[in-house]
């Protein structure tokens, strides 16, 4: 398997890269990544890639634009190095959220950047929790979006009374998933925003008063909405509220909105790099990589996308569905 699969990560999230690497028992292969002073960005391969199937592990995750260029660039050098076939993992697909015309001369810049990392050279993508699963269609090659929630959902198997909350009427889906994991009901908060960015909590639906309840959505960017849903469930009745996202953005005032005592723990998975200045005790990280890289082994090997977690009562496919055990 090592004689022709080569790893390369781009500068977005390394510790990630390395965990898969390790996992995988493949170096990675060294690149060196810089930036001019003007700001562009220059990728070198320092091994021979030539026949070799790549994996470039790296998220386009902030700052977005680097991260993507980046991206760009180290696929057009794998492409032009004569690399026989290469893989995208991008943990975090950033531009996610932009995937419809909300008004009128507004661009689709997710398909935009579909067409961009499709255009550079890649033959298949591989990703975690797309913001919604029809970006898949935007690409005109093999997606990977596989579901994060059930290996996040591990730490939360030892509550009692849980509540699984959906912060608005577009996460139910997701929602659902996670209670069926946790045999538990759910609960949909109905927000709306007065003011574009402003999200005002008008009601709950669904039992929430002495209940353990998981606010469960695929990102977790300002978590004004976070905090301003942990407080509503507070003012129910809940018990411990805790968040539960992949996709760790953490921009703006997000510690301080995080650090709400209404908010007992956050739960997310380390798609995106965390800086020490972001992080609080009660944010808890739980890896991906062994999920990827056995991901990444049977891409190479051309093995169905069959059963890698058994556990006692479930068991988990590679596209993160869940059905009952044999």
């Amino acid at each position: 398997m090592t004689e022709k699969i080569t790893l390369i990560s781009g500068s977005a999230n390394q510790a990630f890269a390395k965990k898969v690497s390790d996992a995988l028992g493949i170096p990675l292969t060294p690149v060196e990544v810089k930036r001019f002073n003007d700001g562009e960005t220059y990728a070198h391969v320092l091994k021979s890639v030539r026949g070799h199937h790549v994996f470039v592990i790296h998220p386009t995750s902030p700052p977005v634009n680097d991260t993507l260029m980046e991206l760009l660039i180290l696929v057009d050098a794998l492409k032009r190095a004569s690399a026989k076939e290469i893989t995208a993992v991008i943990p975090y697909f950033g531009y996610g959220r932009q995937d419809r015309k909300a008004t009128s001369r507004e661009p689709i810049t997710a398909k935009l950047v579909a067409s961009l990392i499709e255009r550079a050279g890649v033959h298949r993508i591989v990703t975690f929790d797309l913001h919604v699963d029809q970006i898949q269609g935007f690409f005109d090659i093999p997606v990977d979006n596989l579901e994060a929630m059930p290996i996040l959902a591990r730490p939360l198997a030892k509550l009692k009374g849980v509540t699984v909350v959906t912060p608005d009427a577009g996460g139910a889906k997701r929602a659902r998933r996670l209670a069926k994991v946790l045999d538990a009901p759910i609960a949909l908060i109905d927000k709306r925003r007065p003011m574009h960015g402003i999200v005002e909590t008008v009601n709950v639906i669904g039992e929430v008063k002495g209940r353990h309840c998981v606010i469960i959505d695929d990102i977790v960017d300002t978590g004004h909405t976070m905090a301003n849903a942990a407080r509503e469930l507070k003012r129910r009745g809940a018990k411990d509220i805790i968040i539960c996202a992949t996709h760790a953005v953490l921009s703006a005032q997000a510690k301080e909105n995080l650090a709400d005592k209404a908010i007992k723990e956050v739960i997310v998975s380390d798609t995106i790099a965390i800086p020490k200045e972001k992080m609080l005790p009660k944010i808890k990280m739980v890896s991906l990589a062994s999920f990827t890289a056995e991901l990444i082994t049977s891409i190479f090997e051309g093995d169905p996308m069959g059963v890698i977690v058994k556990g006692k009562h479930e068991q988990v496919s590679k596209r993160g569905y869940t059905e009952e055990a044999p």
